[in-house]
Parts: C-alpha cells; structure tokens; sequence
C-alpha cells in the first residue's frame, strides 16, 4: 500500500491532469474514445493510483472504475468520465476524476474525519455508444439487451466486441449498494463562458438541463434536376431548409430563458446534385432545465410538421429519440459548495444551470447530488483547444475537496 499523504497538493492535481493528457494527446487536446486504447489505458492509470486514498479499486464490465474504502463512517462518491469527444479537449472529465482522487487522498488519511471519499470514473459519459451507459449502468437502468444492440457511433463497432477487446467481458457490472453513500460531487469545467465573463472562479451547480432529440423526416418527390421546373418540385431538402428557418423564426417566443435548440445533423437522399432530394432527414435537439417548456416547444415543431404537410408538396414527420429528463441539484450540497468557496475564492462564485448534461443528473436519479464547475477559456469546449487557468484548476481543486469535507462532516 502506498504511503497516503492528507496534504492537499495542487502541483499533484496538476501533474495528474497532465499525465492523463499525455495519453492519447492530439494538439493541445486529447483523441481519447470510448474503448479505445487511450481510453482503456486512462482507466488502468487511474486504478494504479486509487490505492495513494486508501481505496481499492475496480474496473467493473461495462467500464467503470470504482475506488471503495474500507472505512467506518459515512461515504460520499464522487467522479467523472475519462473517455473524450473525437480529437476534444483535455479538461472535459478527467478534471473531476482527479478532483476525487485528489480528495480522497486528502480526506481518507485524515483521522479527524470518520468517514471516506470513494471515486468512480463512469465509462462512456460522451455517449460513443450510447447516453451514460457507465453511470447509468450503476443505477440499474442499462439492460444486458441495450448492450447488445449498442455500437459505436464512429466505427459501428459493436459493443460487446469492444469489451472484449478491452478485456472487459464476463465482469460483472456494479451497481449502487442502497443507503452506502451520502451523496454524490462532481467537479466540471463550464464549457461554457458565464464564469469567465463575470470574472468569477466558481459555478455552483443548480439544475442539470433535460435533454429530447428528434429525429424529422422530409418525404418529397426524387426527380431530375434539370427537366424538373421550379414550380412543381416536391423537394425534400428545400422543405428542411425552410423548416429549419421556421424554428429560429418561432421558438423565441416560445422558450424560456436559458433554453438552446441545435440542429446536429442534415442528410439528403440521394444526395446527387443531379437530382432532387426525396427525402431529407435532420437530427434535432431541445435543451431546457424546465420540462414543461421543451414540451410546450415539441408540440409546436409537430405544429409546424403539420403545416408543411398540409400544403402538400412534402410530408414531415417528427419523431422523439431520446428523452433526458431535467435534474435538481441537492440544495444541502450546493450550500456545502458555496461555503467552501468563501474560504478559498470570497466572493467568486455564482450558482447556475448547467447546459451540458452530466452523469450528476443520473446518480441524482438515486441520491443527493450536485456539481462545481470551473471557468473555461473562451467558453470553449468539445475541441482540442479546450483549456482552463492552472490557478483556476487548483483553486477549483481546493473548493472540491473542502465541499467534500464539509459534506463528510454533516
């Protein structure tokens, strides 16, 4: 067992972020996908290093790592993700990973406290395969028969071919033991630029937002590009493009403050500049942390569907594939946060929304929990060029492991 210090040490936490992003470096960011090597490399670095906190460690089979103490006394869990967007930033996950290892390190050793910082890095938070199936898996709500219709969205590789490649297949996956934890903390950056542009060092985290994807279908008439005059044509592709237009024309009226809406993907079958598309598909996503009003913006999309439909030249049709519910933080625990930022950044910290969806909204599902971000540079994320002040990653450190602390002590 290594010897296990209960100094914080921010030069550590640094160094810790940095061999990580070693791994699987691209520019100044990581390629780090689900089940890759650098992936399955990152998840062993990290199981080395769990027992620096008194904690043993697992690799379970769907991914995750589990770092559990052996302690008496109350346990709070506490992680991220280590996996990456393809060639993304360096910060996206593994800053709240290291963020708990760096707390159970401190907070394990210290006699003073009675119970235990446990750790876990949640396998395939990036949704490569799917949406959280690491921490979602831990809650019970990933079936055997999700595993094995998931593939990779860049290869089409299959999931239960890339446990095997891992070495993962056959272990069991773990699943929360009831009543075990207090809670769950997880550290972020923002990805975003409400930190830096108000000057402030620390988010404290109040809702996670709901995410409800669509997919909406264009059907026209396939016909030739050159014989085809203007006035008949049943183009699928004009009809999505004016559709699109139509959103950002309505939505504004309809939506709530913080709500987003991004149009992720265009195809157009067959796609010849020959020939007049018939069909035209989109993927469509809806972000909001009040469900009532992704709602209120659903129902108006199969409005508008509905009036391209009537005129008569294409067909739409709009379909949901993916439904996120919103999350609440635990208001006990953001108290906890907001404290531990009076001591180490007075005056610095607000409490937000978060925008982007994190594995906090699903172990919320079963426990208290809540989340701390830290500023990003040029709001920037989801690209190589993602990065956050040094002083700002130990700064954000410090708060973590005191919030831990103060949590522990309740």
């Amino acid at each position: 067992m290594p010897e296990i210090t209960s100094r914080f040490d921010g030069r550590r936490v640094l160094a810790d972020l940095n061999a990580l992003r070693s791994i699987g470096a691209y520019k100044t960011g990581v390629h780090k996908p689900t089940f890759s090597e650098p992936h399955i490399h990152s998840l062993h670095w990290l199981a080395q290093r769990l027992p620096e906190a008194g904690l043993t460690a697992t690799i379970d089979g769907i991914g995750n790592v589990l770092g559990t103490s052996a302690k008496t006394g109350s346990k709070l869990l506490a992680g991220s993700h280590l996996e990456s967007q393809n060639h993304a930033g360096w910060l996206d996950g593994p800053l709240g990973v290291i963020y708990a290892l760096e707390a159970a390190r401190v907070i394990n050793a210290d006699p003073g406290v009675k119970g235990a910082v446990e750790v876990a890095a949640w396998c395939d938070e990036e949704g490569h395969f799917g949406h959280f199936l690491g921490s979602r898996s831990y809650v019970g709500a990933v079936t055997e028969a999700e595993i094995d219709a998931a593939r990779d969205r860049s290869s089409d590789r299959t999931m239960r071919q890339a446990l095997r490649d891992a070495g993962l297949a056959g272990r069991p996956r773990l699943q929360a033991e009831p009543g075990r934890h207090i809670g769950y903390l997880e550290a972020h950056i923002e990805q975003g630029d409400t930190l830096e542009s108000g000057v402030l060092k620390i988010g404290v985290v109040t809702s996670i937002v709901g995410i409800w994807q669509y997919r909406i279908t264009f059907t026209g008439e396939q016909n030739h590009a050159g014989t085809t005059r203007m006035a008949i044509r049943r183009d699928a592709g004009l009809a999505l493009a004016r559709f699109c237009v139509a959103i950002d024309d309505n939505f504004p009226a309809l939506c709530g403050p913080r709500t987003v809406w991004t149009t992720g993907r265009i195809a157009l079958d067959p796609g010849a500049p020959s020939i007049i598309p018939g069909r035209a598909e989109m993927l469509f996503q809806i972000r909001d942390d009040d469900p009532a009003v992704i709602a209120r913006l659903e129902e108006h999309l199969h409005r508008m569907a509905a009036d391209v439909t009537a005129q008569g030249r294409c067909s739409v049709e709009v379909e949901r594939i993916r439904t996120g519910a919103p999350a609440m933080m635990s208001g006990a625990f953001q108290d906890a946060i907001e404290a531990a930022s009076a001591t180490f950044a007075a005056g610095q910290s607000i409490r937000m929304p978060s925008g982007a969806g994190h594995d906090a909204q699903i172990l919320a599902t079963i426990m208290p929990a809540a989340m701390l971000f830290v500023p990003s540079i040029g709001g920037i994320s989801h690209h190589w060029s993602e990065n956050t002040e040094d002083a700002d990653i130990v700064m954000g450190a410090q708060v973590f492991v005191e919030a831990c602390r103060r949590l522990l002590a309740r």
